[in-house]
C-alpha cells in the first residue's frame, strides 16, 4: 500500500511523457521545443515546496489525514491540468498537482520511520522505492495507450482516477503516529524541529547528496524523450527504452534488500557512489569520442548501468538521512524532500537548458553529480567510508 502511495508521485511525472509531442502541437510549439520540460519542473517544485506544509501537518494531525488531504489536492491538480487552456495555465496546474503529491510522499516516508529503523528500515524503504521506480515501466505505455484512443488531456485525467483508487484502498491503513509524538503547529516548535533536522551532519550531508543526484535524474526524466527522438531519431522506441531502463532499475532495487542485509546500507551507498562517478566518466568519454552521439545500443547500456547505481544510492541515502530523525519523522521527511526535490529540480532545469542536440550535457551532468556526491559523502562521514549504520 505504501509503495502504491509513493508511486502516485512517479505516476504524476511519467504518465504524460509520451504526450509531449501532442502538447507541443496543441500549444503551437516547435517539434523540438524544450518548453514542455517545464511541465515536469513545475510539478517537482510544487512537490518540493509543499512538503514544508505537509511535514508539520503530518506530525500534528497524523499520517492518514495528511494522506487524504494530499490526495484531494492531487486530484484537483490533475483535473486542472486536463482542462488547462494554455501552457502557462498547465504549468500552474502541474505545480498544484505537485503540491498535492507531496502529502502522500511525506506520509509514506513518515510511516516507514514510525515503524522501522536501521537496516530494517533500509530494506523496507528499498521495497517501496522498487515499486516507485517500476512505475515508469508501465506509465509511458499506459500514457501511449490512452493517447491511442483519446486526447492528451485524458492522460492527465487518469491522475484523478488513481487518486480515488488510492484513497479507497488506504482506508484500512492504521494510524502510526503515537499521541505522545504529536507536535503542536506552533511556529517556534516547527522551527526547532527544522533546526534539529539541518543541524545533524549525517542528515544534512545525505540530503545534499540526494539533491545533487536528483538534479541529474530529473533532467534525465525531462529530456529523455527529446534525446531519443532528436539525437537518435527513434521517438517510436521511447516508451520501450524508457520502460526497459526503469525495469532494470526496479530489479536492482528489489534485490537491494538482500545486498543491504549482507553488506550494510553505508557500504552499499559508498561503493555505488564510487561506481556512479566512474560510469559518469565513461559516459562522457564515449559522448566526446563520438561527437555527442554514441551508438544507441552502447548509450542505452551505459545509461542503464548509471541509473541502476542511482537506484541503489537514492533510497539508501534517504534511509541514512532519516535514521537519526525518529522524534520528528514527519518534519524530517518534509525538509529532506523539500531540499532535495526543489534543489534537484532547479539543477535539473539548468541542465535541461544546456541541451545542444547531443548527449554531452547529460553525460557531463552525471559525472559532475558523481563527483559532488563523493565530496559530500566524505564530508558527512568525516572521511570514514564503509562504516556500518547504527540501529535507531
Amino acid at each position: 500500500m505504501l509503495a502504491a502511495i509513493m508511486a502516485s508521485t512517479a505516476l504524476g511525472i511519467d504518465l504524460m511523457l509520451p504526450a509531449f509531442g501532442d502538447i507541443r502541437e496543441a500549444f503551437g510549439l516547435a517539434a523540438d521545443s524544450t518548453a514542455v520540460a517545464g511541465i515536469v519542473t513545475a510539478y517537482f517544485i510544487g512537490l518540493a515546496l509543499a512538503q514544508a506544509v505537509w511535514g508539520p501537518v503530518a506530525d500534528r494531525f497524523g499520517r492518514k489525514p495528511t494522506l487524504y488531504a494530499g490526495l484531494g489536492l492531487y486530484a484537483i491538480g490533475a483535473l486542472a491540468s486536463a482542462l488547462s487552456p494554455s501552457l502557462p495555465m498547465l504549468y500552474a496546474a502541474r505545480f498544484l498537482w505537485g503540491m498535492g503529491s507531496a502529502g502522500p510522499r511525506v506520509m509514506a516516508l513518515a510511516v516507514v520511520r514510525d515503524r522501522y529503523e536501521g537496516e530494517t528500515m533500509a530494506k523496507i524503504m528499498s521495497f517501496i522505492m522498487a515499486i516507485f521506480v517500476l512505475v515508469p515501466v508501465v506509465a509511458p505505455s499506459l500514457g501511449a495507450a490512452i493517447l491511442a484512443v483519446a486526447s492528451w488531456r485524458w492522460v492527465f485525467g487518469f491522475g484523478v482516477i488513481y487518486a480515488g483508487l488510492i484513497a479507497a484502498w488506504s482506508i484500512r491503513l492504521p494510524e502510526t503516529l503515537h499521541p505522545e509524538h504529536r507536535l503542536d503547529l506552533q511556529l517556534g516548535r516547527v522551527a526547532r524541529a527544522a533546526r534539529f533536522v539541518v543541524s545533524n551532519r549525517q542528515t544534512l550531508g545525505y540530503t545534499l547528496m540526494l539533491t545533487v543526484l536528483f538534479g541529474v535524474f530529473s533532467s534525465y526524466l525531462a529530456s529523455s524523450e527529446i534525446i531519443f527522438g532528436d539525437v537518435y531519431d527513434r521517438a517510436d522506441l521511447f516508451p520501450f527504452i524508457f520502460g526497459g531502463i526503469a525495469a532494470v532499475m526496479g530489479v536492482a532495487m528489489t534485490g537491494n534488500g538482500l545486498v543491504v542485509a549482507r553488506f550494510g546500507v553505508r557500504r552499499l551507498v559508498h561503493g555505488a557512489t564510487i561506481g556512479f562517478t566512474l560510469v559518469g566518466g565513461l559516459m562522457l568519454a564515449l559522448a566526446m569520442a563520438s561527437d555527442g552521439a554514441p551508438p544507441l545500443g552502447i548509450f542505452i547500456a551505459v545509461l542503464a548501468l548509471q541509473l541502476v547505481l542511482y537506484s541503489l544510492i537514492f533510497p539508501n541515502s534517504n534511509t541514512i538521512a532519516m535514521d537519526p530523525m525518529g522524534s520528528v519523522a514527519g518534519m524530517a521527511a518534509a525538509v529532506i524532500g523539500m531540499v532535495s526535490i526543489a534543489g534537484g529540480a532547479l539543477l535539473g532545469s539548468l541542465l535541461d537548458r544546456a541541451f545542444d542536440g547531443s548527449v554531452i550535457p547529460i553525460s557531463t551532468g552525471f559525472l559532475l553529480a558523481g563527483l559532488a556526491s563523493l565530496a559530500i559523502t566524505l564530508w558527512s562521514e568525516r572521511g570514514r567510508l564503509f562504516q556500518p549504520l547504527r540501529q535507531g
